[in-house]
């Protein structure tokens, strides 16, 4: 699945003069991983043939997590064998514990060597708990074993937002070896999903060189979601240390492997009118048009020829006619995915409405992959809904309780057991449970994963505040659905992979609504990955109801939203919802609500700005965007893109 719309006819010597490392594409983050892991498994094997080793540098962070369950399931189920492999590791945070949680000594022994027959002594790792002196000489000594086992056979690299590969960052030198690094702020930041917040995040790390990189005989580089603006800069950019992935471009055997959001900015896919012969299709004319006008700030309407000569649109000319009726239709398409009415206006016949009209009323279901993301997300959206008379379902997806402090937890158990004291209920459960959680909480250690009943607490805060936004907004209790999806229920912030028991929950909730309408996050820069992991499994509820043969899903159509930190490209939107400034804020107390996601929340990411201001910024550019194209202007916008499975 992709909104990207794939170029028809492409000349291979022009996609090669931007493209200087060469790229495979795939439609998902899994198809690639499972590229890579036959990569890996055939090697593997053919070393084996020879009675020979086979040298592997691995990875971590999320990128490689779908890789290495492929590997595990090779293992258990293909007979694939690692006894004769080899592992170097990248890269290890400094200092740290090897038994913390996000030690990548963990990682790695948690995703993939435990599960597997390799032997104990091929495995290596960076120590990250010596001494600074001490860590120097293992560096030393680090590159001397990779010398001693032949080389690196294969290695597999992820790359930072800032094109770090390893932890080498920019202005690391082309000759650089194993040795300590100090992490660049961006970096940190990056990877603060891991931890409770940045302050815990380590400033140090060792890592292989960009020289000790160079060295391995083949390379393969995975990126997937919103690596899509360095990956171009990697790829079809100068080589410069500032990118030390654009060094890459001098080995002679290396591949990036994306997946089509992290190739939305190459050449080829942003703006393959550039790269040869392709077919002028209504999307890839309003994606053309539209950037053009974004670039040159101007109005579409204000468009000229000259204009379209310059931006390499001239055969868009030549093959559709005049300026002003091509900018004439891109203007329409964009005027038409602006309405007032999400679910349809009923008794209306209006051309280009990007609802039916019918049936009226609708019955609306809203996949909340978090208990707030239906009021961040789309509240006014929401909201519009219900006042227009449709019947709206909201479907938690998961508890949230990891994103619930600490303090909270205490705070509402003693809420309780004044409660309960307040009007004369017997309140030795409470008292006892709050004991023991202040007990816990006292000695609770770092990283250390909550008890089953502070969990079970988080997650009834975080239901309460839900079933609260829903009250608000209008609706009862009893269309909000928590669906809690047990593939979430870690405790951390790794999750474990859907199983049918996910899928089972959701296809109920489906087949129990019939939905007209769904609406389901389609954001995959949530830094948990939670959300592409729910999109994933509504995806597989609908595709199989589907194939089943129901008759309600002939009326069913599925709306995508983004979450709090990203939103559509303006030239792929297909419906935009305008709010006035007291929509706005009256979206803005709804999330309010969510009282325990308000100021400083665990695992929020890269972006420091409370949820409420992503959301109106977000709304606000998105309506900006249009204005600057020559539409009305509006307050904020909310945004979606609709899915045709």
């Amino acid at each position: 699945m992709s909104t990207l719309t794939k170029p028809h006819k492409l000349n291979i010597d022009l996609i090669d003069s931007f493209e200087k490392i060469p790229v495979k594409i795939f439609d998902s983050s899994n198809d690639g991983s499972l590229f890579v892991a036959r990569e890996i498994a055939a090697l593997i094997k053919a070393k084996q043939a020879k009675n020979d080793t086979c040298v592997l540098g691995l990875a971590t962070g999320s990128t490689p997590l779908r890789l290495y369950t492929h590997l595990v399931n090779m293992h258990r189920n293909e007979g694939l064998s690692f006894k004769n492999v080899i592992t170097f590791n990248l890269d290890e945070y400094y200092p740290i514990e090897r038994d913390a949680l996000q030690s990548y000594w963990s990682y790695m022994h948690r995703h993939l060597f435990n599960h597997i027959d390799i032997l104990p002594e091929n495995i290596h790792l960076p120590n990250g708990e010596l001494s600074k002196e001490a860590a120097k000489k293992a560096c030393e000594t680090y590159e001397q074993l990779i010398d001693s086992c032949g080389g690196i056979d294969l290695q597999i690299l992820g790359i930072g937002t800032n094109g770090h590969i390893g932890f080498n960052e920019p202005g690391s030198s082309i000759f650089s070896k194993t040795r300590l690094v100090s992490l660049d702020n961006s970096t940190r930041i990056n990877n603060a999903y891991e931890f409770q917040n940045i302050s815990e995040v380590p400033r140090m790390a060792i890592t292989m060189g960009i020289g000790t990189i160079l060295k391995a005989k083949k390379i393969l580089l995975m990126a997937w979601g919103l690596k899509a603006p360095i990956i171009a800069k990697s790829v079809e950019g100068a080589v410069t240390e500032q990118i030390p992935a654009s060094i890459l471009q001098q080995h002679n055997d290396c591949t990036f492997v994306i997946d089509q959001s992290a190739a939305a900015e190459l050449t080829r896919i942003k703006s393959p009118w550039l790269t040869g012969e392709i077919e002028w299709t209504p999307k890839m004319i309003k994606r053309a048009v539209v950037n053009m006008a974004l670039k040159l700030n101007k109005p579409v309407l204000s468009l000229t020829t000259h204009d379209y000569n310059e931006n390499g649109l001239s055969d868009l000319l030549v093959e559709k006619g005049e300026t002003y009726d091509i900018n004439l239709q891109v203007y329409y398409m964009l005027r038409d995915s602006i309405t007032g009415w999400p679910g349809g206006k009923p008794n209306a016949a209006i051309p280009g409405h990007p609802e039916r009209s019918k049936p009226y009323p609708k019955t609306c279901l809203i996949f909340s992959p978090h208990p707030d993301d239906d009021i961040i997300s789309m509240g006014g959206t929401f909201m519009r809904l219900h006042d227009q008379g449709h019947d709206v379902h909201v479907g938690y997806q998961t508890s949230g309780n990891i994103a619930v402090t600490d303090e909270f937890v205490t705070r509402f158990l003693d809420f309780a057991v004044g409660f309960e004291e307040q009007f004369g209920i017997d309140n030795k459960k409470s008292e006892q449970i709050l004991s023991e959680a202040k007990r816990f909480l006292a000695s609770k250690k770092k990283n250390e994963i909550d008890t089953p009943e502070i969990r079970a607490i988080k997650g009834l805060i975080r239901r309460c505040e839900a079933r609260a936004t829903c009250r608000y907004v209008g609706i009862g209790d009893t269309n909000a659905h928590f669906m809690n999806l047990p593939f979430y229920e870690t405790g951390t912030i790794e999750k474990n992979p859907y199983t049918e028991k996910d899928i089972a929950i959701t296809i109920e909730l489906l087949q129990k609504l019939k939905p007209h309408q769904v609406y389901c996050a389609g954001d995959l820069a949530d830094p948990h990955g939670t959300h592409k992991v729910c999109l994933d499994i509504v995806l597989e509820s609908l595709k199989r109801i589907k194939a089943s043969g129901e008759k309600w899903m002939e009326d069913c159509w599925l709306w995508l939203y983004k979450g709090a930190w990203q939103e559509w490209d303006i030239s792929e939107i297909e419906m935009a919802i305008p709010m006035s400034p007291d929509q706005v804020m009256k979206k803005r107390f709804g999330i309010f609500i969510h009282q325990s996601q308000k100021d400083m929340v665990p695992f929020q990411g890269s972006d420091s700005r409370e949820f409420w201001q992503r959301a109106e910024d977000r709304n606000a550019t998105t309506a900006q965007l249009y204005a600057s194209l020559g539409l009305t202007q509006y307050a904020a916008m909310e945004a979606f893109v609709r899915w045709h499975y």
